[in-house]
């Protein structure tokens, strides 16, 4: 009898410390801010860079940033397979910043028209 009791005054105890006590307070909402971005494109053929994405959208995506950030775009051109089994791949990147957005939106065209030519001279 006296276990059993010990164990209630045990289980009493543990429920009346574990209830919640009400928080009061003010919620703060803050922006989003990044300092880098990262675009990356892993592709397999011409049709797919053409299909996948045009400047426009990543000139959208671009729209959205703040003054002095560092961006990166890459395209991974996939090939075939080697003789050692490995997959052959090409990939063009470019590094720019959202203070010289024109210059890098050059590069981006640039990027795109050489991923495609690879694919075309290959076939």
């Amino acid at each position: 009898m006296k276990n059993v009791f010990t164990i209630l005054m045990v289980l009493l105890t543990m429920v009346s410390f574990s209830q919640s006590k009400e928080l009061e307070g003010d919620v703060v909402i803050e922006d989003v801010k990044f300092n880098d971005l990262k675009i990356s494109v892993e592709v397999e053929s011409a049709e797919e860079i053409e299909s996948t994405f045009k400047v426009e959208d990543i000139m959208e995506i671009l729209d959205d940033t703040d003054k002095n950030q560092k961006l990166h775009f890459e395209i991974i051109c996939n090939g075939d397979k080697m003789s050692n089994g490995v997959k052959s791949s090409l990939s063009y990147k470019v590094e720019g910043n959202t203070d010289e957005i024109k210059s890098f939106y050059k590069s981006v065209k640039k990027i795109r028209k050489a991923a495609i030519n690879y694919y075309k001279n290959k076939e």
